[in-house]
């Protein structure tokens, strides 16, 4: 074999073995992840387009569907699903602890500090009439200026979302049911046209959290007011992850400092199907490293509240937040690889 033969040889061996190294570098080469995200629009599905991203730099092609969490808990554990990075816990600890022998928790919660929840109304009724706490609205009088029905009308939380269960129990721990009224629908439709109260003038009383498209929208502080609860009171399968007695909350009524929320932190948590993390321990590695600030989440929110949620709209943020982050993203990956 001449040289010229020989270089050719050995270019061809270094081209396999490129390529060899390169597809090893790909731990999801082949395969496919089945990915669900919450009925519940808001920043988590800019979080589902980032995430999906990294998924495909590791090479796996991805199946996005959309899943409320109270179906995606049976459907992880039977491996009809592998992976959910929005379930809001506390509040779906029931569900999940009845998996938990096939699912696990990946990471430590999607948004750095988590976030807060509770009760909400406008500021000026609040004002005019002095209402500091919610459990003031156990007056008669007080509900009734919520309310055409002589009770106050509380926009609450979908028919299937865990905070509606957290709710009900608060209405009778709070003693609460005499003079307050649950309205209940698909929630985003609901505070559009509690948005549009507010700014109009007119009285609200509604559940919330933060961050979210509805508290920037309607600013704590500014447009409403936080009303703090009488005392911890959540139902006895769901835990309360440290006290509801939260410090420096922006418009808290009364000025209250600490206030108490609905509960404590909340976050929204990754699940994963133990034998598919098992299998694929790269997604183990990038999901513990993927989380943001508030900061963020907060101009996610505001963005899907002002423009609404449409899916170019969605994949706009993402691809945002990956150009100007591109560094951080790079070193999930590496480090996943």
């Amino acid at each position: 074999m001449n040289m010229f033969h020989k270089t050719l040889a050995c270019a061809a061996v270094l081209l396999a073995l490129t390529g060899t190294a390169r597809a090893e570098g790909l731990p999801g080469d082949g395969r496919t992840i089945r990915y669900a995200q919450d009925s519940s629009l808001g920043g988590n599905y800019v979080v589902a387009q980032i995430v999906s991203d990294a998924f495909k730099a590791l090479g796996y092609k991805v199946k996005l569907v959309t899943l409320d969490n109270t179906l995606f808990f049976p459907a992880v554990a039977q491996r009809d699903m592998d992976i959910g990075t929005d379930i809001t816990l506390p509040q779906r600890e029931p569900g999940f602890r009845a998996v938990a022998k096939d699912a696990e928790l990946v990471g430590e919660g999607m948004i750095i500090g988590g976030g807060i929840n509770g009760y909400l109304i406008d500021k000026k009724t609040a004002l005019a009439n002095n209402i500091t706490t919610l459990e003031q609205l156990k007056d008669p009088k007080v509900a009734a200026l919520f309310g055409s029905s002589g009770k106050a009308e509380l926009t609450s939380c979908d028919p299937a979302w865990s905070c509606g269960k957290v709710i009900d129990y608060q209405m009778k721990a709070f003693e609460l049911t005499g003079t307050v009224r649950q309205v209940r629908g698909k929630y985003e439709a609901l505070m559009a046209d509690v948005v549009t109260k507010v700014k109009g003038g007119k009285p609200v009383f509604f559940y919330a959290w933060s961050p979210s498209w509805v508290t920037n929208a309607l600013v704590p502080g500014s447009d409403v007011l936080w009303l703090p609860t009488p005392k911890d009171a959540l139902p006895p399968d769901i835990p309360n992850d440290g006290s509801a007695l939260v410090k420096d909350v922006e418009g808290c009524a009364g000025d209250a400092n600490p206030c108490r929320m609905a509960m404590g932190s909340w976050n929204y948590h990754t699940v994963a199907n133990k034998q598919f993390l098992a299998d694929n321990p790269a997604i183990r590695q990038l999901m513990q490293q993927v989380h943001f600030p508030t900061a963020v989440w907060s101009q996610w929110e505001a963005a899907i509240g002002k423009e609404g949620g449409s899916p170019e709209m969605i994949r706009k943020l993402a691809d945002q937040w990956i150009g100007a982050n591109q560094a951080q993203f790079d070193q999930w990956i590496a480090a996943a690889k």
